[in-house]
């Protein structure tokens, strides 16, 4: 038995009555007790508390740096624990860009920009399923977030990018195309206020209290990942509150499969391996409601040709408007390119084998950063071809059908219209004609969990009596509502710093 799937049993029915006292378990869900009741009256607070701090905050991505950073700089003594080696999770990896609506860079190139069209964008994509004040909560504070991003943290982002759903370009993109470029400004300015970052600590479960109230948590010191029985236990206790910032669950294929049953090893993630649930499951056992787990994302610009996140994504997400998607075994267009990820996605899935996108030399010239070229290009992923024939060549593309697609395309391009799909054809695009060419083929990766805990636009998280928990919030990809069926790219970080600087801003106002 694999370590995923022993961890898998601790969240059966059988053990979850056991933990939350059986037949009171069963009266909580019938709406006779709330759960936090039911798990606080044999979960237990430690004699001995091994370590004590205000504001507890789990997870060290973007939430939950700024979690803890609102909370210092709010007085309360912050701590951050990371179960992983390293700090960082998702967000040290993304691609850097920060959507956000209505800003000085947005002006300055001349785009229109509201956080009223960025709520609507949402929505759309998001199928309506958005619990829409948490929506207008991050669409609606994603000007000033960015602008705490670089102002109080001093990260910097150079260059405004656009994202499939969105209708203008509002992606705010860091100075090194990378989302290192704002956690390792907030790891410094931690260090500068002394917020303590504890990493290999692994959360195993919430100490609730007599009260009902989440006093602290069980964790483990000196946790190696992903050996469970590593490390030694410790009980860390939060005065005031804990702040749940863990991720998402991409990597648990027996967690994902469980709300999606299509998604098995087949697919691989753009995430980090640590992204596999396990507190979200936590917070559930102490009676945090769960919501949409069965809205799970796959990123439709990932290649094949290389592991995880990879660069091809940085190169596919430039050229849509630019350059056309190909079906090679059809020669044909086959989807909008500038559609929203699930659109993408579930359109390649069902062609069932990689795809192919393009783009010449002023496309790529204009709109692909050179660092991620150059990577794609020495690892394989990219490729580059002097002529049209020989990129149809590479990728076994009938070359006559080929041509008549690319030709049609280009008149598309010229009419700045597409009436076959209605992509968003750009006013600075041009024909796919000026060589060298450049190609690289997708297959999609679970790359987002939209579902997670029920959290209110003050960050609390919801039990099963509708009511908040006390001492819990939460921020980022743990929680679930935000995006609906579909996040927008480039919201992930709105998301993250907006109910981040919420969470711990309310945390700290708890009464100790």
């Amino acid at each position: 038995m694999t370590d995923r799937e022993e961890r898998s049993k601790k969240v059966t029915r059988r053990n979850f009555l056991k933990a939350t006292g059986g037949a009171a378990a069963l009266g909580m869900l019938g709406g006779i007790v709330g759960p936090t009741e039911a798990f606080a009256a044999t979960a237990g607070v430690p004699k001995k508390w091994d370590q004590t701090c205000d504001v507890l905050v789990v997870g060290s991505g973007f939430a939950g740096f700024a979690a803890a950073l609102e909370a210092k700089s709010a007085g309360a003594d912050a701590v951050i624990i990371e179960k992983m080696p390293l700090y960082g999770g998702n967000s040290i990896i993304n691609g850097g860009d920060f959507g956000a609506a209505g800003t000085q860079m947005q002006k300055e190139m001349g785009v229109e920009d509201s956080p009223e069209l960025m709520l609507k964008d949402m929505l759309k994509a998001g199928a309506y399923l958005n619990h829409v004040e948490l929506a207008k909560t991050v669409a609606y504070g994603s000007k000033d977030a960015l602008e705490w991003s670089t102002n109080f943290c001093g990260a910097k982002f150079t260059r405004l990018n656009f994202h499939g759903g969105h209708s203008v370009r509002r992606s705010h993109q860091t100075e090194n195309a990378s989302g290192s470029g704002l956690i390792g400004k907030m790891m410094s300015k931690s260090k500068e206020l002394g917020i303590k970052v504890m990493l290999r600590t692994k959360m195993v479960r919430f100490v609730v209290d007599k009260n009902g109230r989440i006093a602290g948590i069980e964790a483990r010191t000196g946790y190696s990942f992903p050996d469970e029985k590593s490390g030694k236990p410790a009980f860390i206790r939060a005065r005031k509150a804990v702040v749940l910032t863990s991720g998402g669950f991409s990597y648990d294929v027996a967690l994902r499969q469980v709300h999606d049953p299509r998604l098995t090893d087949r697919f691989d993630s753009t995430n980090h391996s640590g992204a596999t649930g396990e507190a979200l499951l936590a917070a559930c056992q102490a009676g945090a409601m769960d919501v949409q787990m069965d809205w799970i994302q796959l990123g439709p610009w990932t290649s094949p040709d290389e592991k995880g996140f990879g660069v091809v994504p940085l190169f596919c997400e430039r050229l849509v408007g630019f350059g056309p998607m190909l079906n090679p075994a059809t020669a044909k267009r086959f989807i909008k390119e500038t559609g929203d990820r699930k659109v993408r996605a579930d359109a390649i899935v069902l062609i069932g084998h990689p795809v192919v996108i393009l783009g010449d030399s002023y496309a790529v010239q204009k709109q692909v950063v050179p660092a991620a070229l150059e990577k794609g290009l020495a690892n394989g992923a990219i490729k580059k071809f002097d002529t049209l024939e020989a990129l149809a060549r590479a990728y076994d593309i009938a070359f006559g059908p080929f041509m008549e697609e690319i030709n049609k395309w280009n008149s598309y391009v010229e009419k700045k219209k597409d009436p076959e799909f209605d992509c968003m054809i750009f006013p600075d695009a041009r024909p796919t004609a000026a060589p060298p060419f450049y190609a690289a083929r997708l297959w999609p990766r679970v790359h987002h969990t939209m579902g997670g805990l029920v959290i209110n636009k003050e960050a609390q998280v919801i039990g099963f009596d509708m009511k908040p928990i006390k001492g819990l919030y939460a921020a980022g990809e743990v929680t679930g509502g935000v995006h609906g069926a579909v996040r927008l790219g480039s919201v992930a970080m709105a998301d993250c710093v907006v109910f981040g600087r919420i969470a711990g801003t309310n945390a700290a106002k708890e009464k100790a």
